[in-house]
C-alpha cells in the first residue's frame, strides 16, 4: 500500500509531461483501472497546464503542487497559488464565452482546462486551498484491488 507522492515543479510548461507520467505510473501501481489511465493522463495534464497559465499569468514563481494518493480510491490533488477569483472564477465558462474574443490566452486557457476536466473526470472538486492562497483541483478514480 501507497501512502501520498507529492510532486512539485516550477510553473514551466515542460514539466507538465513529467507530471502526467508519474500520475500514471503512480495510479497504474495503485490499482487504476488500465482503460481509465488514458483519461487520468489527460485529466493530470489538463490541471497541471490551467496551475502553469495560471502562475504565468500572475507572475508566480511558486512552484506548481501535485499530490496522489491511493487510500481507497486513487486521489489526485493539484494545488497552483494564484488568486482564487482567477482559479475558480472561469469554471463555469459556456459556449458563448468562449467565443468571446476578448478573453486572454490565460483565461481561455483555464477555462477550457475546466471544460476539459469535467469532461474526463467524474469525481472533480475545484476549491479555494486550505492554507493561503490558491486554488485546489482534486481528482479521484476507483481503484480495483
Amino acid at each position: 500500500m501507497m501512502a501520498t507522492v507529492r510532486l512539485s515543479f516550477s510553473p514551466a510548461p515542460v514539466h507538465v509531461r513529467t507530471a502526467r507520467l508519474v500520475g500514471v505510473a503512480v495510479a497504474r501501481r495503485a490499482g487504476v483501472r488500465e482503460d481509465l489511465l488514458d483519461e487520468v493522463r489527460l485529466a493530470i495534464g489538463e490541471a497541471c497546464t490551467r496551475a502553469v497559465a495560471l502562475h504565468h499569468q500572475y507572475g508566480l514563481p511558486d512552484p506548481v503542487l501535485v499530490e496522489m494518493s491511493d487510500s481507497g480510491a486513487y486521489t489526485v490533488r493539484v494545488v497552483d497559488r494564484a488568486p482564487i477569483e482567477a482559479g475558480l472564477g472561469l469554471a463555469a465558462l459556456n459556449a458563448d464565452d468562449l467565443a468571446n474574443e476578448s478573453l486572454t490566452d490565460e483565461a481561455l486557457t483555464t477555462g477550457v482546462g475546466f471544460a476539459l476536466l469535467a469532461g474526463f473526470v467524474e469525481d472533480l472538486q475545484v476549491r479555494p486551498v486550505d492554507d493561503g492562497v490558491g486554488t485546489e483541483v482534486r481528482m479521484v478514480w476507483p481503484v480495483g484491488r
